[in-house]
């Protein structure tokens, strides 16, 4: 029962989040709308693992699991596995790089709009697909 409260906690507060994404992208922090995309997108597929009782190993990118345990994941998911790990993989790698920079990198320099929208629609996705099956 609690692995159940925890995954809905997860999918609830990835599902707040969403909302903070339309706020940064309306102030155009293009940066801000990636990192916090690939947050979203970890809880919700972080919950989605509790859900069907995987506890979710504390790295940041759990698309290898998802792939792993694709049998315990409900069948209605299945078409969108593949879509669901590319979307942690994707987002994953550029956490740190939205959030930090890097010596030659500043962050609000180098995400564009577009950057901005596409890591929003994944974080959509992935909560779209994952919330009817945890909630």
């Amino acid at each position: 029962m609690r692995n159940v409260h925890l995954a809905a906690d997860y999918v609830r507060r990835a599902d707040a989040r969403l909302r903070a994404l339309d706020v940064l992208f309306e102030a155009q922090s293009w940066a801000d709308v990636v990192r916090e995309s690939q947050e979203v997108v970890e809880l919700a597929l972080k919950g989605l693992l509790r859900a069907v009782g995987v506890d979710p190993p504390r790295i940041h990118d759990v698309a290898d699991v998802l792939i792993a345990e694709r049998a315990r994941l409900p069948a209605a998911l299945a078409p969108e596995i593949d879509r669901l790990a590319d979307a942690s993989r994707g987002l994953r790698r550029d956490r740190e790089l939205a959030f930090y920079g890097a010596e030659d990198l500043t962050p609000s320099d180098f995400y564009r709009r577009s950057d901005a929208e596409a890591a929003r629609q994944a974080a959509r996705f992935v909560v779209r697909h994952v919330r009817p099956q945890v909630s």
